[in-house]
């Protein structure tokens, strides 16, 4: 009994110290955060001042190589300036360090910026498996799977998914519905020839965002692929007007990254 109660007394100390010094590790990472990005980083335009930007963050890692936040703020900047093989080598850095936080990012950055689509796959699918589909930058892991697959012209896989999504989210998140969301959906099915069935979906993601400009290009060419194009001429029209003004794919990202399917109007 006496030895049963030194084992639990030794486990609870070795606990308590593991926890000590793991906050004391966090209090020291973050000072070094402060210090290396909030007051030296922060106060250049990596636009302009890359290489001081970058400076300050090697001078914090030389403290502490091992904060995944600084390499993935060394990635950031240069995945903005399309310098993607540059960037991931940081980003890979980060997930070595702290793979929870920073996979899923990596993986949303090779399907959206670098384009790698069979290797965000990959990355998603391992999240997916080892954290559950979580969302990031608005969307599931999955959402991302299947733009990946729409990318790689494996449409019938994206429409499952973009399903299962569109499902998901009028199933647990009701008055949230995501326009984007039914847009990519319409165009696995419109990939697909089914165009009655992406009319359809395109008219939901009109209801939520009713100048999407991209959705009533697509749903024009639905509409002209049925011979049903009394509508097609004004949806064109409309689709341009609504393009100048912006109404287009609304993610953040789009500022940095022409979307799948996004179309762009030239005068």
């Amino acid at each position: 009994m006496r030895n049963i109660f030194l084992s639990l007394l030794l486990q609870i100390t070795v606990s308590t110290y593991a926890q000590t010094n793991l906050i004391e590790i966090k209090k020291k990472q973050d000072a070094i955060i402060e210090e290396f990005l909030n007051n030296c980083a922060k106060n250049c335009n990596y636009n302009y001042q890359m290489s001081e930007w970058q400076n300050c963050l090697d001078e914090g890692l030389k403290k502490d190589s091992t904060i995944a936040y600084l390499w993935q703020q060394k990635a950031m900047p240069y995945f903005k300036a399309r310098k993607y093989e540059v960037g991931m080598q940081y980003i890979d850095k980060a997930v070595q360090y702290d793979p929870k936080e920073w996979q899923p990012y990596r993986a949303f950055i090779k399907c959206i910026f670098a384009k790698t689509y069979k290797e965000a796959i990959i990355d998603f699918e391992d999240c997916i498996k080892k954290y559950g589909n979580g969302y990031r930058m608005d969307h599931t892991y999955s959402f991302y799977i299947g733009l990946s697959y729409l990318q790689l012209n494996e449409y019938n896989k994206a429409e499952i998914l973009f399903k299962e999504y569109i499902d998901d989210i009028y199933k647990n998140r009701q008055g949230l519905e995501h326009p984007t969301a039914y847009f990519y959906y319409g165009i696995s099915q419109y990939e697909q020839k089914k165009y009655n069935e992406a009319i359809i979906t395109f008219d939901k993601a009109l209801k939520t965002y009713p100048n999407f400009s991209d959705v009533k290009y697509y749903k024009a060419i639905c509409l002209a692929r049925i011979n049903k194009k009394e509508d097609v001429s004004r949806l064109v029209d409309e689709s341009k007007e609504d393009s100048k003004k912006g109404f287009s794919i609304n993610e953040d990202n789009t500022i940095y990254e022409m979307y799948p399917y996004q179309k762009k109007w030239h005068e």
